[in-house]
């Protein structure tokens, strides 16, 4: 019987990453195990982001059309162009976050098979709690946002950066200093979005060594002194999602805040060149939209760039396990020999 392409694919991956090692990084990661849909995926999002541009010429020619011609079939005819460039818009993004989806839940699959493989190679008496906690942690909760964010990793950059590329070319050809003053909305975030994630890694590094300590903890049993560390793991994992959602919301904030500023400097300026004849409504209004269409992206964008650096970080920790299983013996030291992970002991609760 043939096998759909949605089908759960045959394990050809797990036992090449658990004989052959884990790819040093996780975009060598992504190369390995999904060169090819990634090609292909990438091309759904150069059609998507092209489509995805059109809009922005139709609405001002059907502005122009209504206020300046006042051409009644030319508006109509336009709408449902208009119309049509975005159902098939729509269309070919489901398909492409479908076949992201896909490819994602492919690698996910591929890294919990590996690192079952990677500890079922440990001899069995030496799989003791502390390697069935961290095992448990690498299986579960850690492939999910690490293969995710493969499926759609170069789709999401080609889209975003393109639809970006179109928009502000788009803008530069109708009026280059409107579209300087969109430009300069971004420049700030430029500067305080690389900062910000830095420090989010941080925390992200600390929490899945604590995730995984409390693993291994859940799987002790040692009296009222065990109970005692697990509630100060579970208060530092507390305290570092907390600085998460503080920064991530006081950068969603700022980049709200310049984009707004943005869009009254382009009214502004906007609303100044219509005075003086240097630009007709149907302009302004499509640039004061473009903006808005450059928020999405650009916000899509931003996100992306944190998912990179935050599944860059969560796919070093994992790899270093699994090379630290890959290479474990039985050791009088087993603190040593265990892949303990960063973050183990959390003393400053940064």
């Amino acid at each position: 019987m043939r096998r759909r392409w949605w089908s759960t694919p045959r394990d050809t991956l797990s036992r090449s990453l658990a004989r052959r090692g884990m790819p040093t990084t996780f975009f060598r990661f992504v190369y390995r195990t999904s060169l090819g849909s990634q090609v292909w995926i990438s091309l759904l999002a150069v059609v998507v982001f092209v489509l995805e541009t059109a809009p922005l010429e139709m609405q001002r020619r059907i502005l122009n059309a209504a206020i300046l011609h006042h051409d009644v079939g030319l508006v109509v005819t336009l709408a449902i162009a208009y119309a049509g460039i975005v159902a098939c818009e729509g269309l070919l993004k489901l398909l492409m976050n479908v076949y992201g989806g896909w490819i994602g839940e492919r690698a996910v699959r591929a890294l919990r098979l590996a690192a079952s493989k990677v500890v079922a190679g440990i001899p069995a008496g030496e799989q003791d709690a502390s390697v069935r906690g961290v095992e448990i942690s690498m299986i579960l909760s850690e492939p999910e946002p690490i293969g995710t964010f493969a499926g759609v990793v170069t789709a999401e950059f080609v889209l975003h950066t393109g639809i970006l590329l179109s928009v502000f070319g788009y803008m530069f050809f109708i009026n280059s200093a409107l579209a300087l003053v969109c430009l300069l909305v971004f420049a700030p975030q430029l500067v305080f979005v690389p900062l910000m994630q830095a420090a989010i890694n941080r925390r992200v590094r600390l929490r899945i060594g604590v995730l995984r300590q409390a693993s291994v903890g859940a799987l002790l049993v040692d009296g009222r002194a065990a109970g005692r560390a697990q509630m100060a793991r579970f208060a530092d994992i507390f305290e570092l999602n907390l600085g998460i959602l503080k920064l991530r919301f006081s950068m969603k904030f700022l980049m709200n805040l310049t984009h707004n500023f943005g869009r009254v400097m382009v009214l502004c300026v906007g609303g100044w060149y219509i005075v003086h004849g240097r630009a007709d409504v149907g302009t302004v209004v499509a640039f004061v939209s473009g903006l808005g269409n450059l928020r999405d992206p650009w916000s899509d964008l931003v996100n992306w760039y944190q998912e990179a650096m935050l599944t860059g970080t969560k796919y070093r920790v994992f790899t270093g396990a699994m090379n630290k299983f890959a290479t474990y013996r039985f050791s009088s030291s087993r603190a040593d020999a265990l892949p303990a992970t960063p973050g183990a002991e959390v003393t400053s609760r940064a």
